[in-house]
């Protein structure tokens, strides 16, 4: 409890005012703050792939007690599945910006798929997390696969793309993202500049004609990144 003190210079009084609400927003920060450890501990055991480490292990590396994992997790299987999907929900925040930038949805679908493949370079850990986790990458309703059909339905309607199939696309673009992540792993492979011809590629796919592809992968691209 804390003193209010209140009136005018020589006649002042004394309130009492509880620091309970003070204290509950603690508590909820700390526990913010614990979950957070406990995600990112989790997301380096993921990018590593070593899931079947012991829960102990993971608090350890989180430097939390092993109580503490109890009271946000019921399982180390729920665990890895809430740093996944903190990485899918971090990387469509980021998409999400793209949008705010043109009216043109190939653009915004180019743009994404530039700012992905750009991703796997500049987020390693992130990417691996992604990659490991592939499937649920591209069936997921969070992350890139969701705005991707979206982005393809809106250029369909637009004129942009010409596809009789907007999912039968989206696999196909997930094959292709699946690709320049393999040719990434070569270390002096320039990602910018793949990533940016695999993308035109792409678009001639989609239906759009050479000269559009090249010109919109020649845009400048949002300045954004995801968090680490």
């Amino acid at each position: 409890m804390t003193v209010k003190i209140t009136g005018s210079e020589g006649d002042l009084e004394t309130t009492p005012v509880s620091d309970q609400p003070d204290t509950a927003n603690r508590l909820v920060r700390r526990k913010q703050r614990t979950r957070a450890a406990l995600i990112k501990s989790a997301q380096a055991f993921v990018a590593a792939g070593r899931l079947n480490v012991p829960v102990l292990e993971i608090t350890q590396a989180a430097d939390v007690g092993m109580g503490s994992f109890y009271n946000h997790f019921d399982s180390k299987e729920q665990l890895f599945e809430a740093a996944v999907v903190d990485v899918l929900d971090a990387h469509g925040a980021v998409l999400d910006l793209i949008g705010l930038n043109t009216d043109d949805p190939a653009e915004t679908f180019a743009a994404s798929f530039r700012l992905t493949g750009r991703f796997f370079r500049s987020h390693p850990q992130e990417s691996r997390i992604l990659l490991a986790n592939w499937t649920t990458l591209m069936t997921s309703d969070r992350g890139l696969a969701p705005r991707a059909l979206r982005d393809i339905r809106a250029a369909v309607d637009a004129g942009r793309f010409r596809v009789d199939d907007p999912e039968r696309a989206l696999a196909v673009s997930a094959g292709i993202l699946l690709g320049l992540a393999s040719l990434l792993q070569d270390p002096d492979r320039d990602d910018a500049h793949t990533t940016d011809a695999l993308t035109e590629d792409l678009l001639r796919l989609l239906g759009m004609d050479a000269r559009d592809a090249r010109e919109v992968c020649a845009r400048a691209l949002p300045d954004i990144t995801p968090q680490a």
